[in-house]
């Protein structure tokens, strides 16, 4: 207890300073001035007090109002960074969903890298290679679409090669099959090549069962039948062959899902069999087109074979052989085989340089593996080159 009057005034001035003392409408917690003594002195401090408390008070608030704005700013941008973050992450993950379609598909990405390096790697076919990406396109984009919850139009991957003989459409079919396969379309992914003979007998009632076993035996793969048109002879109205037709158009609508149909022949052709029946034409609506090799791609071909079996050409025989293939593909007719006829010539070749080798006495590895200009000459062809 503090009795001296000094002492006292000097202790409630050193409280004033330490607390917050107001009189009228005092904040919550300030200590009235009541209990003070208000002597002389005391009371102009007091007032000092009050009016440098007054001057403050306005941007006192005005300084907190702001910081705690800048603290809510703050708070929402770091919020809104917790946002695009956040967004950012799933964008990633809807990125990485669709990614994930591959697994969830079953889709077999090195084994459809590895066909796809197959098609890549067929000399020429730059259109059908085009054509088949933009197949596979189609088929990741419906997955992508399903998984999404969106509907996905009904596609036909039934498909219809036109081109001459030799120019790769049972391989890339057989390429197709696999690639449907690395997708999950197919099952399977094999390949059942057929033709006329194989589908259609001879009586009454057979080949509907003939046709059907095939069938069977190509589910979950592609069943390619070659000269398709076959089994539709004109002025025959009722030839067993649009039996056969019937069986397979019901077996690619029973097997829609995993069953693909791929007919192929001479362009010309084509187009009358997809025409005889209505059924057809509605399931097979996406064409691609094999064109000629020229000669350029004849002669890679032909080195194909030589690398592919150990062969070599000489050089000279090359420079013969060069225009040789340029002449059979600029005068090309009905009968050109394309990757046939170099095949042909090849094992034609071939078996030239054994009969000259083999009667040498004794012949080293580089004369077994070369094929020379001697081997070239007395064959019919030559004689084209040289008039």
């Amino acid at each position: 207890r503090v009795t001296s009057a000094p002492k006292r005034a000097e202790l409630e001035v050193a409280l004033i300073d330490l607390i917050d003392c107001v009189e009228g409408d005092a904040p919550k917690g300030a200590m009235s001035l009541k209990m003070f003594k208000k002597d002389g002195s005391l009371q102009k401090i007091i007032e000092d007090r009050a009016k440098r408390e007054k001057q403050e008070k306005e941007p006192a608030t005005h300084q907190k109002r702001d910081s705690f704005e800048i603290f809510m700013e703050e708070r929402s941008k770091k919020q809104n960074n917790i946002n695009i973050m956040e967004g950012s992450k799933n964008k990633q993950t809807i990125s990485q969903n669709d990614r994930q379609i591959v697994e969830d598909n079953q889709i077999d990405t090195k084994s459809l890298e590895k066909a796809m390096d197959e098609l890549n790697s067929l000399i020429g076919m730059e259109e059908v290679k085009s054509e088949v990406t933009g197949l596979i396109n189609l088929i990741k984009m419906r997955q992508i679409r399903e998984s999404r919850g969106l509907k996905s139009p009904t596609t036909s991957q039934h498909l219809v090669f036109s081109g001459n003989p030799g120019t790769g459409k049972t391989t890339v079919a057989r390429i197709i099959g696999k690639i449907y396969h690395a997708l999950g379309f197919l099952s399977k992914g094999h390949l059942v090549e057929v033709d006329r003979s194989g589908l259609v007998a001879g009586y009454i009632g057979q080949t509907a069962i003939k046709t059907q076993e095939v069938i069977q035996s190509a589910l979950g793969g592609v069943l390619f039948i070659d000269e398709a048109y076959s089994l539709v002879p004109e002025n025959t109205p009722n030839d067993f062959g649009f039996e056969a037709i019937d069986t397979i158009l019901k077996a690619m609508e029973d097997n829609r899902d995993d069953f693909v149909v791929i007919v192929a022949g001479y362009d010309n052709l084509m187009s009358r069999f997809i025409d005889s029946n209505p059924g057809l034409k509605s399931r097979f609506n996406k064409y691609i087109n094999f064109p000629d090799y020229n000669g350029n791609e004849l002669y890679s071909i032909f080195q194909m074979f030589l690398k592919k079996n150990d062969y070599k050409i000489h050089e000279e025989a090359q420079t013969f052989l060069r225009v040789y293939l340029n002449s059979i593909y600029e005068n090309r007719d009905d009968n050109f085989g394309n990757a046939r006829d170099v095949r042909n010539l090849f094992e034609k070749l071939v078996a030239r340089q054994a009969n000259r080798v083999v009667n040498l006495s004794n012949p080293t590895n580089e004369d077994i593996v070369t094929i020379t200009p001697a081997d070239l000459e007395g064959m019919v062809s030559y004689t084209i080159i040289n008039r």
